[in-house]
Parts: C-alpha cells; structure tokens; sequence
C-alpha cells in the first residue's frame, strides 16, 4: 500500500530540513533546498491526497485549477470568487510602475516587507485597496490582473512559431480517448519563449497521463517547490486534475506521481513548519464530482466537493514574492 500523503509529505520536509544546502533565492528570504531527489506516489483510489497535518483550503486548490483550465490569465475571475493565492503577484507589477498612485516607498520594498512589521501592514492594506479596485474596475484589472501567459494560456492556447495556438489540454484528453496507449499524452507549461512575458514563470514544468488497467494516472515535475506553502497545493491541484479527466474520458484513477527538481523550505518557514512535524495524520477524503457534468471544461467549483475532510488547524506562512 502506498504511504498516507502526510507521511510522504512530512518524511521529505525533515530530509530538507535535515540534508538539504542553504541557497540565496530572487526574493531575498533564502532557502534550505534538496535537489532532484523527492519524489512522491499517491494512489488516487486510497483517498484524495489532501494533506491532513495541517488545514489546506480546497476551495481555493480548485478555482485555481478551474481557472487554469478554462484558460484565463488574469486574476480577476479568482478575485471575484474571493480567492487571493495570485494577488502577490500582480501587485507586485502595479506597485513598481510608474502607474502607482499609492504613498509607501517602493525602494528596498521586499526585504523591508520582511523585517519590518509596520511597512508589512502597510503593503497589506495597500494590496487590498489593489485587490478591490480589481473587482471593481474592470479597466484596471484588465491591465494590472494580467500576469502574462502564465499556466493557462500554455495549457488551451501555447503559441507555435508559425503563428498557430495548440489547445494541449484538449489535445491530450482526446489522445487519452483515441490513442491510450500513446507516449505523448503530454502538457508542456514551461515555455522558455515566454518566460520573460510571465509575472511567474510556471513551477509544475508538465504533466503526462498514463493509461493502464482502465486507469488513468498522471505525473508530473515541479522544477521550484516551496515545500512549506505551495506542494499541499500542487499534490491536490493535479490529484483533481487527474480525477476530471478520468471522469471525461470514462477511466477510473490510478496513481499521481510527483517529481522534483528545487525542492525547498524557505528560511522563514523553518520555525513555523515545527509542530506540523507533531501532528499525526488523519483519515483523508473522498472528492465528489458531480456526475451530470461530463467535460473537463464544464466544470465549475459548486461541481467540486470533499467529503470527510478532518485537518489539524491551520499553519499561517508567509508568501515569498
């Protein structure tokens, strides 16, 4: 039987903690990093792989997957739904143009962020006076919601060097239902072509499908990992994933595979992360999806739901931007 999600999950924060090399990183806060090592199976049919040591907030895995999906590249649709996972982001963009209209001081403004508690609630209340014009001026969210082609465009509309789109997500549904047995049944997200348009450039590089025993599974790589704050997301995000298209194509689950490259804890994290390494693991959920939807791209969060979800509370972590 494969490993709860905790076990795995906790077994390779402790081997991070414990072998891994303190790197500097673009945000200034550092990192303890183990490369090219983890690795982690989850078989989809034991549960949904939610991490349970501490409380990751579902509704948020999937309207962020949802909006990869249909797609979109700005960050409206997730603020409109409440959901802040990519603010950081596009903030960033707006607060360093000269389009800001804002009073704090924008020098040194990351490092600062760190140390200085009062600055820190300054950009907090500066990011949600950005968040709320976002969902009400549909002009400026427009411009600075827009963080480039990040996952969704590179998932339904990866541009080719002779002018056309490739709908790779569709592309490869199809495939899994034509071709099962093909080796190709890939979606690419790291575009180096596209890497300097990107607010972020995409962290999970591709995924392939593999079909076997009327199964469906899925593994992906992860080229940069925060370990503390971003892989509970990323685990369920494609658990989820590979479950909407078992569902469209008509297979059942197998397993999600999930590979690394950077695999990191940031140095503001360690401290934090302590007493999750306590707790002990509770029984995971069953995902429940609403059967009268049949394609991936009809989906919507209220179709979406868990059942028997038992965390431990949550553990609050800043974002490294």
């Amino acid at each position: 039987m494969v490993q709860h999600v905790d076990v795995q999950y906790l077994d390779w924060l402790k081997r991070i903690q414990e072998e891994g090399t303190q790197k500097g990183d673009r945000t200034g806060t550092g990192t303890i990093s183990l490369f090219g090592e983890p690795q982690m199976v989850f078989d989809l049919k034991q549960g949904f792989p939610l991490i349970t040591t501490k409380k990751v907030p579902f509704r948020l895995i999937k309207t962020e997957l949802l909006w990869f999906i249909s797609g979109d590249t700005n960050i409206k649709y997730l603020v409109d739904r409440n959901v802040h996972i990519w603010d950081e982001w596009a903030f960033e963009k707006w607060f360093e143009s000269p389009e800001y209209d804002g009073v704090l001081p924008r020098e040194n403004w990351k490092s600062r962020r760190l140390t200085d508690s009062l600055f820190f609630e300054d950009v907090e209340k500066e990011m949600k006076r950005f968040s709320k014009r976002i969902k009400e001026d549909a002009l400026f969210a427009s411009v600075w919601g827009e963080l480039g082609s990040v996952y969704g465009e590179q998932w339904r509309s990866w541009k080719t060097s002779d002018g056309f789109r490739i709908d790779q997500l569709l592309d490869v549904i199809d495939q899994i239902k034509n071709n099962p047995d093909s080796r190709r049944l890939l979606v690419v997200t790291f575009n180096p072509g596209e890497v300097h348009k990107q607010a972020l450039p995409p962290c999970h590089s591709f995924f392939q499908f593999y079909v076997a025993n009327n199964e469906l599974s899925c593994k992906m790589y992860q080229r940069s990992a925060d370990w503390g704050l971003g892989v509970a997301f990323n685990i369920a995000s494609y658990a989820l994933l590979t479950h909407l298209v078992a569902h469209e194509c008509e297979l059942e689950v197998g397993k999600f595979i999930h590979t690394f490259g950077d695999a990191h804890v940031y140095n503001n994290h360690l401290d934090l992360l302590q007493p999750q390494l306590e707790r002990e693991p509770r029984e995971l959920p069953t995902l429940v999806l609403n059967k009268e939807i049949k394609r991936v791209i009809d989906f919507g969060p209220e179709d979406i739901s868990l059942q028997g979800y038992d965390p431990h509370p949550a553990i609050k972590l800043p974002v490294a931007i």
